[in-house]
């Protein structure tokens, strides 16, 4: 598997306070413009990402172009996908796990198992993970309510269990302005997003890999941007989405789509 990205091991460890311009992110190979997930055509507005890692933590950066930096939810775990945000999903083979933030550091989480993975008895079927939930749903994908999909949605795989009050160990996610928030009176020139996620919170997912990562590893990861835009008075749906690599289909939920991670010494 051919990567998309290289990630560079670090000896140090970061402060995470929103700041992409302190040193350490120098020595990170930073992406390519991100794209339109659907075509891969460079994205409305400039959005790149650089990771770094150490044997106890993974390091993520977004850099936003935005001209008008917004985020109005403010509460844990709100749909912060409904207006504008950064996003970060990591495959786990029967599992996956989706973080999204806002340019108000808002948090949404969730934790996605595939339903054929989820046997009674098996590794997922904890009090964690109970289906009884009142924050346990079934997910079948985006935009899956029409039609001969309306049940399972139109991934081969069918629908995940999403457990929606499920948090990451340990996360840590800060953000830096470089303009005025919620005020539109002035052009900004976007934000910035840090974030660190301790490897030990990831074995969940590590499907029979290394944790921390070995030479060479690859993961599957969405890096990604959804952008809200208002034209002619009206909100255009759905939102322009931008990603490290394109999906060709407008589905963020597609695993075998994510940019493959490869984590170098």
């Amino acid at each position: 598997m051919h990567p998309h990205y290289t990630a560079k091991k670090i000896s140090e460890s970061i402060f995470v306070d929103g700041h992409i311009d302190k040193p350490i992110w120098q020595k990170a190979q930073w992406s390519d413009r991100f794209v339109d997930m659907v075509t891969g055509d460079p994205g409305i507005y400039n959005t790149q990402s650089a990771m770094l890692w150490n044997d106890t933590h993974l390091y993520i950066a977004f850099d936003a172009e935005e001209p008008f930096v917004e985020a109005l939810q403010t509460e844990r775990d709100s749909i912060v996908f409904l207006e504008n945000d950064l996003e970060v999903l990591i495959d786990g083979g029967d599992c996956y796990y989706e973080l999204e933030v806002n340019a108000a550091n808002t948090i949404y989480e969730v934790f996605f198992i595939w339903k054929d993975a989820y046997q009674k008895g098996g590794k997922f079927d904890t009090a964690q993970f109970d289906v009884y939930s009142d924050h346990a749903y079934t997910f079948g994908g985006d935009y899956d309510r029409t039609g001969a999909s309306f049940w399972k949605g139109t991934h081969p795989r069918g629908i995940r269990w999403a457990f929606t009050d499920y948090d990451l160990p340990g996360l840590q996610t800060a953000v830096r302005i470089d303009g005025t928030l919620n005020d539109n009176r002035d052009i900004d020139n976007g934000w910035s997003l840090e974030i660190a996620i301790p490897w030990s919170s990831l074995n969940i997912l590590s499907h029979g890999r290394s944790i921390p990562p070995t030479h060479g590893d690859i993961w599957k990861m969405l890096l990604g941007r959804f952008q809200k835009l208002i034209l002619g008075g009206q909100e255009v749906q759905p939102h322009p989405a931008m990603v490290m690599s394109s999906h060709g289909v407008y589905d963020t939920h597609m695993p075998e789509q994510w940019s493959a991670i490869q984590f170098v010494e």
